[in-house]
């Protein structure tokens, strides 16, 4: 028996391979082709189709990498096939590879109505079911030849991914330009036999359904005559048609399939390839609708439904169309899928301000679910986000990655930081790229780990990351599995379908508490500086852009500008993307990446400048005044306002005997050796020394960073076995401020120049880091041992800051060996406690040890600087990068939370004689705002968001500066949820730990 198993399964594999598939298209006739090749970046489409062509055959090569062109097929339908089906086959090429990841096209016709796209499953246009003969027919291909970038096994470096280093060498080789007959009878048998081959493997080898299909299927082989298989399909088809009808049993897993294209906004692709790619998918999927009416297709990102709009209005009008049918449906509600680790709290929101609104505006539709298949894990602030957006669904698919521990749960509430709950959903399947292979939906249905009480899953369903979306073939093999004996029942569903039926079998699903950490991908809070660093400094310059512009608009009618805040923040918003921000696409995305930065930090600092000169008075007092874009005072300004400037007292920096310098400020002694290490940072007001005992501080430490697999994503955890200490000195000096020391180190190729300095009335030790950086496959880490006892640390998140483990108790705590942090991390023990703070790095790690000499723990905080992985782009973090840090002794949470505003938030000095008021004033510093802006209708109000900081419940009262008329509580798309009691121009707060708020203060006139 056994043996009569494996002979089927072979004789079914050869037989479709060799003859029943090839039999899908009997006969063809060839197509003229001629191409014009665009000299440059992609050109409109009218100017494509108007171009002249040359001739070109099939076997020739075209496509320099990044290339356009622009292909013409023409050809007469023969008379003799009148009455059949007949389609184009289109082959540019493609090799077995997923689609988006090699050549494709979008197909138009001569009119400029596009058709379909072109990928390598997707190779067919329909010319006429069933056609007259002697139809002329002309089609035109707008041809990308992106190169081939990812072929996994092994990662190589390749200079094809920039436009500026992949040479013009031809990419591809045309394949196929035919007119075929298309018989749908082979076709529906190749589907039958797929669908029964796939379950029979899936299904319990002695079990009687198993060999039931074995038998129909060997019937249904013996039928097929392999000289006449189009002849003999339909009797072949009949042999199958009463397995194919048993139905499912009634305590099947059922499975919401959803039509899908996960298509990265930029992966090993730019960004203008994007906007084609969703073009093609988009051509393909509104196609798909017309010919399968129970199949149903979402799209997330807001991002790439406004790329349509706008750079392809005419398949924007199929889209559009296909939405008014409920079957093309809008799902996410996020300006991008974006990385969730490291965008602020303001930019997590902001996601879900421009996002929603799109679909509000655009369709009137709210949706209620968020759509993150892809992105790298999920900080535990982000549930109250999700519920404050009012949205309330959350879908991931990523975490089925981790390499360590395998999540408890597929359906569940997700807790945050707040005790937010968001009914969460992550797909058994294990893919976000369903084809609907049986392998995949038996999966499904085995690995689904809250059987007996929940039986509803949903199945992402379709080519994705570059894009191509679901195909007819999947349609094909869902409708023979809606209700199949042996398989699980799948259904076409839109997502607010599915969560509807999973909510309710479902009242009571567990809790996970806390972040929902990626056990993988965890270099990506490290790769490609320039990148994150951009993202830092454009979120701490939108904050001031929108508190000084709507500062001077209420102060002294300057305009507010709307538009242009708008449009930024949605460029911002868009560099977030999870392969974007997290540093894991090709170098042509980084190169423009850190372009688009600078010109973000232009326009923003354009836009301060202008509010605060309009704010600031005469300039020629010969007086400064000092902004304070921070939500806390400092060095006698407001927070939010402008006062006139004032010196502190000095800085004393000593040499010291046995090398080096001693610097003091009242607050802190710091002891610099001769080697530049800091040996002391004593708290002179609690008697307190922060550096563990024969240790050394500042300390730069070089591992070996070859990961077993996606170079620029992964850290594995093996690169702790092997480091240096980087303790030689070119040069330990005083630096030109006062109260500082400049520190030279070479090391392989590169330099690193520090300056070490204590500020004048502060109790920090702010460290400038300046790195020449030229080494390959290496991680550099900032080392600070303290001596601190704590089984916990703080790192912050989005409105608030979440905890983890020092120790490494479980295998859960063992994974988190590299974290996400924003601002500052923070470790005390009763009664005393130390911040690290940074101005841009988001990577870190934290260690403890016993120490034999006393018996004291060494809790070790390092900050992860640079990486240099050379796949996907070979020259990751090469060149020069510059990175703050302070470290604060004796740091309570809120002094954590104060000094990482300072050092993001740095004051400006502008010329001026009047002194600014805040617009908001809140009186207690545990509640922190976070955004202070004139609300996006235009009508004049001012939004303020704030929210309780350091985890405990908060009483304050918000004081407005100017006189209001009402007050209502908003979600984060300014729309009332409630209405606020407010006494004069004053409201009472009351907030709850992490809570957050979003106010809007209708101004009186």
């Amino acid at each position: 028996m056994h043996d009569d198993r494996e002979l089927v399964e072979a004789r079914l594999k050869r037989v479709l391979d060799e003859r029943i598939r090839p039999a899908v298209y009997p006969e063809s006739v060839p197509l003229e082709v001629a191409v014009w090749h665009a000299p440059g970046e992609p050109v409109p489409v009218a100017e494509g189709l108007s171009a002249v062509p040359e001739p070109i055959a099939v076997g020739d090569q075209w496509g320099a990498p990044w290339g356009t062109s622009w292909f013409t097929v023409s050809g007469t339908v023969p008379a003799a096939w009148a009455g059949r089906n007949v389609e184009a086959i289109l082959d540019l090429g493609f090799d077995e590879n997923m689609p988006g990841f090699q050549c494709e096209g979008l197909v138009y016709r001569p009119d400029g109505t596009p058709v379909k796209g072109l990928n390598p499953r997707n190779q067919w246009i329909r010319v006429g079911a069933p056609v007259e003969g002697g139809e002329e027919v002309r089609l035109h291909i707008e041809a990308a030849s992106n190169p081939v970038i990812l072929d996994y096994h092994p990662f190589l470096p390749t200079t094809l991914g920039d436009k500026e280093t992949a040479g013009t060498a031809p990419q591809y080789r045309l394949a196929r330009m035919d007119l075929a007959v298309f018989d749908e009878t082979v076709w529906q048998l190749v589907i039958d036999l797929e669908v029964l081959g796939e379950l029979m493997r899936e299904l319990p080898v002695d079990g009687a359904r198993r060999w039931e299909i074995m038998r129909a299927v060997e019937r249904a082989l013996d039928a097929v005559d392999l000289q006449d298989v189009n002849g003999t399909a339909a009797a072949a088809r009949e042999r199958l048609a009463g397995v194919l009808s048993t139905p499912a049993q009634p305590s099947a897993h059922r499975i919401s399939a959803v039509g899908h294209a996960h298509i990265d906004s930029a992966w090993l692709w730019p960004l203008r390839e994007t906007v084609r790619k969703v073009a093609r998918t988009t051509s393909n999927m509104t196609a798909l609708l017309e010919d399968e009416p129970a199949f149903v297709f979402a799209m997330s990102q807001a991002q790439q439904w406004a790329w349509v709009k706008e750079h392809r209005p005419e398949v924007w009008a199929r889209v559009t169309k296909a939405v008014a049918t409920g079957r093309f449906v809008p799902t996410g509600g996020m300006w991008v899928e974006s990385d969730t680790n490291m965008p602020g709290s303001e930019a997590m929101a902001r996601q879900f301000v421009h996002g929603k609104r799109f679909f509000l505006d655009e369709f009137g539709i709210e949706n209620d679910e968020v759509w993150l298949p892809d992105t790298f894990g999920f900080a535990a602030g982000l549930p109250q986000i999700i519920k404050a957006a009012g949205s309330k669904r959350l879908l991931t698919q990523k975490i089925s990655w981790s390499q360590t521990n395998r999540f408890p749960h597929h359906t569940f509430l997700w807790e945050g930081i707040d005790g937010t709950r968001i009914f969460t959903h992550f797909p058994p399947v294990d893919t976000y790229n369903c084809s609907m292979k049986g392998s995949e939906i038996a999966h499904a249905a085995r690995n689904f780990k809250d059987k007996g009480i929940a039986r509803h899953s949903l199945a992402p369903t379709g080519w994705g990351d570059g894009g191509g979306g679901t195909t007819r073939e999947m349609v094909a093999k869902a409708a023979r599995m809606r209700d199949l004996e042996g398989s699980a029942t799948v259904t076409w569903e839109t997502p607010a379908e599915f969560f509807a039926k999973a909510e309710a079998e479902y009242p009571n699903p567990p809790v996970w508490v806390g972040e929902l950490y990626l056990e993988l991908h965890r270099a990506t809070l490290t790769s490609q500086a320039k990148t994150k660093q951009g993202n830092r400094r454009s979120e701490s310059l939108l904050r001031e852009a929108e508190l000084w512009a709507a500062t001077a608009a209420v102060r002294t009618g300057h305009p507010y500008p709307h538009e242009r805040l708008d449009r930024i923040w949605k460029t911002v918003l868009l560099h977030q993307f999870h392969d974007i921000l997290p540093g894991s696409s090709i170098a042509w995305v980084h190169r423009e990446a850190e372009k688009t930065y600078a010109a973000v930090a232009d326009e923003l600092g354009g836009i301060i400048d202008a509010a605060q000169h309009a704010l600031a008075g005469d300039p020629s007092a010969g007086t400064t005044l000092v902004f304070n874009a921070a939500p806390h005072a400092r060095h006698g300004v407001p927070a939010g306002g402008a006062s006139a400037a004032h010196t502190e007292d000095a800085v004393v920096r000593r040499p010291r005997d046995e090398g080096g310098y001693e610097l003091e400020n009242g607050l802190l002694r710091v002891e610099i050796d001769g080697h530049g290490l800091v040996r002391s940072v004593y708290d002179l007001t609690a008697g307190r020394e922060a550096v563990a005992p024969g240790q050394a501080a500042n300390l730069l430490q070089i591992h070996p960073d070859f990961p077993n697999m996606w170079d620029a994503w992964d850290v594995d955890e093996f690169y702790r076995n092997t480091g240096t200490d980087l303790v030689a000195a070119d040069e330990v000096a005083p630096g030109e401020e006062p109260g500082s020391v400049r520190v030279v180190r070479s090391f392989g190729r590169s330099k690193v120049t520090q300056v070490l300095s204590l500020p004048p009335g502060a109790g920090r030790l702010d460290i400038r880091t300046e790195v020449d950086w030229h080494e390959t496959e290496k991680f550099l880490k900032l080392a600070f041992p303290l001596d601190v006892h704590a089984e916990r640390y703080a790192s912050e998140s989005q409105y608030g800051h979440a905890y983890r483990a020092t120790h490494t108790n479980t295998s859960w705590e063992a994974a988190k060996f590299e974290a996400c942090n924003h601002r500052f991390v923070h470790l005390e023990e009763p009664g005393w406690g130390v911040a690290l703070v940074n101005d841009s790095t988001y990577g870190h790690d934290v260690t403890r040890t016993v120490r034999a000499t006393d018996a004291g723990t060494t809790t070790t905080l390092r900050a992860s600087l640079l990486r240099a992985p050379r796949f996907p782009d070979p020259e990751t973090d090469q060149g020069v990068h510059r990175f703050r840090h302070a470290l604060v002794p004796g740091a309570t949470i809120g002094d954590a939370v104060r000094e990482g505003y300072f050092i993001n938030l740095p004051e400006r000095a502008v010329p001026g004689d009047a002194e600014v008021a805040p617009l908001v004033t809140i009186d207690n510093e545990a509640v922190v705002v976070t955004a202070v802006k004139l609300a996006d209708d235009e009508s004049g109000d001012v939004i303020v968001r704030f929210h309780e900081a350091h985890g405990g419940r908060a009483r304050a009262t918000l004081t407005a500066g100017f006189p209001i008329s009402g007050v209502a509580a908003t979600d984060l798309l300014e729309r009332p949820i409630a209405e606020r009691r407010h006494e004069g121009d004053a409201v009472s707060l009351s907030l709850r730990p992490f809570e957050l708020v979003t106010l809007r203060l209708s101004r009186r006139p």
